[in-house]
């Protein structure tokens, strides 16, 4: 397998599943459709995307039945980066290589853009009822996807992160934000490709040990990322956690240790993936990228 073909393959794949999905710029709320679909298309690598799919097809998956999910998880996370990205959070002005919403269209319409994201990220995946008489997995990945996102998952993460903003934390705390902030829905990503595939049980509990691995790898990734990146690698402002007195995996702990870090989580999360069943060499392959990756 040439990998970096079929990464460019299967993104460009994913990349098509959520445009498919964006609302029309029209009628009396244009302009906020506007401001979404400049967030949503402005990049990106699709990474929840692109493991909800090989999850999916992982398990034996066919059809577009992941689809409307694919969807629906990108538009939560952009809705996530719209919000990071305000005055009264991270305030940065650059988001994947261009300006933040809330510098293009206003703070108020960077606010509701994020929010009617959130929003019609559920008017997507309930088209998944559309697609399937086993309506049942339907109603679970929903279930999933509402709470890896929610109180108890990414928004409680982001809340916890904003109120320990300037704060030196311990590594129990920072490490319980990660899994909020950022592994939630890289973990609803691979549980939900596996409901909608038919997986049992134990294997939807085994994929989420997975997203929750490669997301703190991810995140950690970030951390060495902001230190030693640049901003036209990565398309953000790099030392942006140091600007905001964040604590971060890299502060707490040295580039070495974090490093190594990266490197146990994502081998950890390969070895509980080569467990399941299906053909799998490019989500292995995948996962490994996000050890070495620079933007």
């Amino acid at each position: 397998m040439n990998f970096d073909k079929e990464l460019e393959r299967k993104t460009a794949e994913a990349e098509a599943c959520v445009r498919r999905y964006l609302p029309q710029e029209e009628g009396f709320s244009g302009r906020l459709a506007q401001a979404m679909n400049y967030a949503m298309l402005a990049g990106g690598k699709r990474l929840r995307p692109l493991f909800l799919q090989e999850s999916y097809r992982m398990f034996g998956g066919t059809g577009n039945l992941a689809e409307p999910f694919m969807a629906a998880l990108e538009m939560i996370h952009t809705h996530s980066l719209i919000h990071d990205d305000l005055p009264a959070l991270d305030n940065d002005d650059y988001r994947r290589g261009r300006k933040a919403v809330h510098v293009v269209f206003g703070e108020a319409t960077g606010i509701l853009s994020g929010d009617a994201l959130l929003n019609y990220a559920y008017e997507a995946a309930l088209h998944g009822f559309d697609l399937t008489k086993e309506t049942s997995r339907v109603v679970l990945a929903l279930q999933i996807l509402a709470a890896k996102s929610g109180l108890y998952g990414m928004l409680g993460g982001q809340s916890v992160d904003v109120d320990c903003g300037g704060k030196v934390l311990d590594g129990d705390t920072l490490i319980s934000i990660y899994l909020n902030k950022t592994s939630a829905l890289i973990e609803a990503a691979f549980m939900i490709g596996a409901v909608l595939a038919g997986a049992d049980d134990e294997q939807i509990r085994a994929m989420e040990q997975a997203g929750r691995k490669i997301g703190l790898a991810f995140q950690i990734q970030d951390d060495i990322l902001d230190v030693s990146g640049s901003l036209s690698n990565l398309g953000k402002p790099v030392h942006s956690d140091e600007k905001n007195q964040k604590s971060t995996y890299v502060t707490l702990y040295g580039m070495e240790e974090a490093a190594g870090q990266v490197k146990r989580l994502s081998g950890e999360a390969v070895e509980i993936l080569k467990r399941m069943p299906g053909e799998k060499e490019f989500l292995l392959h995948l996962v490994r990228q996000l050890i070495t990756r620079n933007k």
